[in-house]
Formats: structure tokens, C-alpha cells, sequence
């Protein structure tokens, strides 16, 4: 079968959508909130642009670039080390918003966090890739991918980020799973994870009081459970076709980081069930067309690098829209292409052009 010319045109329209209506979603949940703080309504969005057109080129020079190329030993490790340095770096700074979890350079921030979840993905299909005979021998193939994950998952916990740390590890998972690793293993996992997670869910003061909230948000509503109440009453009043763009009343100073973490939450508000099922079927598309491109490609190395760039975005999407229906604690994780943040969204766009490129040797 002749190799594909051109890129998965459902893959980079939906990208690129979803990149168009981050914009102007970014602009109308920050803007009241930017004049306040900053004097301009414009700040949030230019910023955001800024980012955008940044992570846009990035996509294209990946979509340009062979993956196979990142299949080489010097550049996996590099990429590792340089995570690892990167979050150990951050606990050497100071905190913000009492967290370990950024790098800043004047009016520059980046979250090494955000580099990560793609090191982790390169470094399990490069692994993973070259011993793929020996997928079952959990002494030599299983237990050192395992180990580098829950290295820099570890890290992104402590700092803390737990979100992104179950988001790490959901990749990882599915990279193993398509690899062919035997389900018993991943039972053994989620035993072995049981006692952390109860211990950095409940014994953890701060996340006690988020799962204590999430289970009753009317408890304490005016303080623990006031998150919740506030998504779920703006996307209650969005209806069915919304209030209108713009027209949101959550998002003044109700909704906690309107143009982050719960900026779904202002899209429901002003664009009603309409645009949120319309948000939802780009990631189907993005998810549809993901998997497809990983199913087509008979190189196992690029089959794991589409397998974890579409896990990465449809993860992350699942678990911030589960936040703002109720449906799981706040988490902290931002909504792929869409969430306000420089550092995820370029990351992000610069992961989707590998996955491209993959959809252009996919047979």
C-alpha cells in the first residue's frame, strides 16, 4: 500500500479548532479579570496568541520531520535527563501559589511538568520498541520502563501535582498495553497503588478536604466545596444554547482560574450544551484519529509514540471536563489546547505535529 502524502486533515482541523476556540475562550473568561489586574482586557489573549503562533510553527516543523529520527538513544536520554534536572531544579526555587511546579525567567514561566509527559512517552517507545519480544519479562523490560515513570511521576507528585502525575501514569499504561503487556501486570500495578493513593488522598490534609468535598461540595460551601458549586452552577445556567459569548457571570470572580483549570466550565456557561458536546466531539476526533494513525502504522515505534500523544491529550481532556461536571475532584489539570498556559499549549502543539508526521508514513 502506497505511504500517505499529505497529514490527517481531521487530526490537524481539529487541532486547529480547538487552538482557534481556546483564543477566544481565553480572551472572554479573562478578560473582566485581566483589566482589573493588569489595566488591559487583552493581556490573557495576547499572551495566550503569543504562545499559540509559537506552538503552531512547532507543530508544523514536527509534522515535517521524520519520527524515526527520534529514535536514537543520545536524544531519549538527553530529553530524560533534562527533565529530571528540571524537576529536581524547581524545588531549589521559590514557591507559587504554594507550589514547586514552575520556572521562571522574568516574565517568562515554564512547568517542567509539561516536558514530562511527552520524555516519558519518547523514552517508552524507544525502550519498549526494542525489546518488544521480551514485552513479558518483567525483570528487564517491564520493571525499568516502570521505574523511569514512577521517577518522574514521583517528582511531578511531590512538587505537589498529583493530577498530572495520574495523567503521567494513564500514558504510560496505555503505551504498556499496546505493547502487548499482559493485563495481570497492570491488576498487580493498581494493587501495589492502592495504599499510596489512599495516603496521598486522605492522610494529605489538603486533598482530604478536596475528597471530602467532592463527596459533599454543599458541606462547606463557602469554603472547600465553593469550586464545585460554582462549575456546576455555571454550567447549569448554560442551558441548552448558553448565555451567550462573553456573557458569563461565573467567571467573575465565582469560578477559581476562569481561564485554566475551569475555563469548560465558562465555555458551558456561554455556549450551552451545544458548544460543549461540540468541544467534546473534537476530542472524539482527536481520539478517533489518533488511534487510527496508531493502528495504521506498522512500525511499533511509531505505533507507541501515537499511542501516547493521543493519550496525552485525551487524558488530560477527560480528566478536566470529569472536574467541572462533578464527576471527579479538582485536579488542577488543563483543558489540551484550550486552558490558559504557554508552556502546556506549546508542548502540546509540538507533540501533535510528531503525531502527524506519523499519520503522513502511517500504510
Amino acid at each position: 500500500m502506497a505511504k500517505r502524502v499529505s497529514v490527517d486533515k481531521w487530526l490537524f482541523g481539529s487541532t486547529m479548532l480547538l487552538v482557534f476556540i481556546g483564543l477566544i475562550m481565553v480572551f472572554s473568561a479573562s478578560a473582566v479579570m485581566a483589566g482589573e489586574k493588569f489595566g488591559s482586557p487583552y493581556t490573557f489573549l495576547i499572551r495566550q496568541l503569543a504562545w499559540a503562533v509559537v506552538g503552531v510553527g512547532a507543530m508544523i516543523v514536527c509534522m515535517n520531520i521524520d519520527y524515526r529520527k527520534y529514535k536514537n538513544q543520545t536524544l531519549v536520554y538527553s530529553l530524560l535527563g533534562i527533565t529530571l534536572g528540571l524537576l529536581i531544579a524547581v524545588f531549589f526555587l521559590d514557591r507559587s501559589h504554594n507550589t514547586h511546579r514552575w520556572i521562571k525567567f522574568g516574565a517568562f514561566s515554564f512547568q517542567p511538568s509539561e516536558l514530562a509527559k511527552p520524555a516519558i512517552i519518547l523514552f517508552l517507545a524507544f525502550w519498549l520498541e526494542s525489546r518488544i519480544k521480551t514485552i513479558t519479562d518483567w525483570k528487564h523490560t517491564l520493571m525499568p520502563a516502570g521505574l523511569v515513570t514512577l521517577m518522574l511521576t514521583g517528582l511531578i507528585v511531590k512538587q505537589p501535582d498529583l493530577g498530572t502525575g495520574i495523567a503521567c501514569i494513564a500514558i504510560a499504561s496505555s503505551m504498556l498495553f499496546i505493547a502487548g503487556m499482559e493485563m495481570r501486570y497492570l491488576g498487580y500495578a493498581i494493587l501495589a497503588s492502592i495504599l499510596p493513593l489512599y495516603w496521598l488522598l486522605f492522610r494529605v490534609e489538603f486533598r482530604r478536604k478536596r475528597m471530602l468535598a467532592f463527596l459533599d461540595p454543599n458541606a462547606d460551601p463557602l469554603g472547600t466545596g465553593f469550586h464545585m458549586i460554582q462549575s456546576l452552577i455555571a454550567v447549569a445556567t448554560g442551558g441548552i444554547t448558553g448565555q451567550g459569548l462573553m456573557e458569563g457571570k461565573q467567571k467573575l470572580f465565582y469560578l477559581p482560574e476562569p481561564h485554566t483549570d475551569f475555563i469548560f466550565a465558562v465555555m458551558a456557561e456561554e455556549l450551552g450544551l451545544v458548544g460543549s458536546v461540540f468541544i467534546v466531539l473534537l476530542f472524539t476526533i482527536f481520539l478517533y484519529r489518533g488511534v487510527r494513525a496508531a493502528m495504521l502504522t506498522e512500525d511499533m515505534f511509531g505505533r507507541l509514540l501515537a499511542t501516547g500523544i493521543t493519550a496525552m491529550v485525551v487524558v488530560q481532556a477527560f480528566f478536566n471536563v470529569s472536574v467541572v461536571l462533578g464527576l471527579l475532584p479538582t485536579k488542577g489539570i488543563p483543558l489540551p489546547f484550550i486552558s490558559y498556559g504557554g508552556s502546556s499549549l506549546f508542548i502540546t502543539l509540538a507533540s501533535v505535529g510528531v503525531l502527524l508526521n506519523i499519520t503522513q508514513q502511517a500504510e
